[in-house]
């Protein structure tokens, strides 16, 4: 038996080998340990602390953010928000290029009824403490009627904020906000292009060149060319008790996907060929150009089917054959133990 596990677990090496080295590049996935965050409904990788991220409670929690540091999973930081209102049904967060955390204060519990949705904005922290701000809020309000939605997402070159609607079957949408959101009026949000996907969160690339959607279920990825997401294709999507939140990591190259409940767990998936923002392959074109020799209909790895469960983060296939590969010797081993043994 000792032979017959040592066969085994030399195999397993071989099969670790094989597969090894590209998680090995991945960020961590993390658990949440803090007792307030039950609901984490928005994520966002900080950009002036590496290895932070910020999130928030879905709904009567208060005017509350919270950091979280992956290494631990523990909260380093609760800032509370100054100079608003009470918030109804926080739904996203996102951070645009002038430095600012943006909240979604976007969901609608009595299905797309409520006439008005508050957008939040404040400076992100220079130093991680607990801390009370002030915090800009905007009035948003759709051109087509009210809208339940769960998506939020500042562009972090043009520093525009669109917001995705939660409806599949033909109703969902993205919509772009005014070019500088303001204080003073009603800011209209204007559809810009239909989604396909019942859109719990989304994320823009830290280029800017790639836009991921995600539902409960499963994800789409989004080539940004001229201000207008081009499909091109699914994304692999984690299986979580309620999927609700995503992020990219700051390489660009990292989906991290969180989930609601006491304890949940953000969970990295690694993208591949077409999925990949352009800064990420290398060539790094900026925002509104279209990768070099691509196609709007994406490449291997990024699906061309419209089921949203399609996994997208697929290995390469030399990947692929080697852990086949590996999977045969342990199999032949195994069996040749037995024999032996009978």
């Amino acid at each position: 038996m000792r032979s017959l596990l040592c066969a085994a677990g030399a195999a397993g090496m071989v099969l670790y080998a094989a597969a090894g080295p590209a998680a090995a590049d991945e960020p961590d996935g993390f658990k949440i340990s803090d007792a307030r965050i039950t609901e984490s409904s928005g994520l966002a990788a900080s950009r002036a602390h590496p290895g932070v991220y910020w999130t928030h409670n879905d709904s009567d929690d208060g005017p509350y953010i919270y950091a979280v540091d992956a290494a631990s999973g523990r909260t380093v930081a609760t800032v509370t928000l100054r100079g608003i209102g009470a918030p109804r049904d926080v739904e996203a967060i996102s951070i645009g290029p002038d430095g600012n955390v943006y909240i979604g204060d976007i969901g609608d519990n009595r299905d797309g009824t409520w006439d008005h949705v508050w957008v939040y904005r404040f400076p992100e922290p220079k130093r991680l403490r607990d801390a009370t701000v002030n915090a800009a809020q905007f009035t948003v309000k759709y051109a087509d009627g009210p809208r339940d939605a769960e998506a939020l997402m500042v562009h972090p070159k043009t520093g525009r904020v669109y917001i995705a609607s939660k409806k599949q079957g033909g109703g969902g949408a993205l919509y772009e906000g005014p070019q500088r959101l303001t204080t003073s009026g009603v800011n209209t949000f204007r559809k810009v292009s239909p989604i396909d996907l019942w859109v719990t969160d989304g994320a823009f690339s830290p280029d800017g060149t790639r836009l991921a959607l995600r539902s409960y279920f499963g994800g789409r990825m989004y080539r940004w060319q001229d201000g207008r997401p081009k499909d091109i294709g699914s994304v692999g999507v984690p299986i979580q008790q309620q999927g609700e939140s995503v992020t990219f990591a700051p390489d660009g190259r990292t989906l991290m996907y969180g989930s609601e409940g006491p304890g949940s767990e953000v969970e990295p998936t690694g993208l591949t060929d077409d999925q990949l923002p352009e800064s990420a392959k290398g060539d790094g074109p900026g925002e509104g150009h279209p990768a070099p020799g691509g196609s709007s209909n994406g490449g291997a790895g990024a699906g061309s089917s419209g089921n949203p469960g399609d996994a997208g983060a697929q290995p390469s296939f030399g990947k692929g054959a080697m852990v086949l590969l590996g999977a045969t010797a342990l199999v032949m081993v195994l069996r040749k133990l037995v024999r032996r043994r009978d």
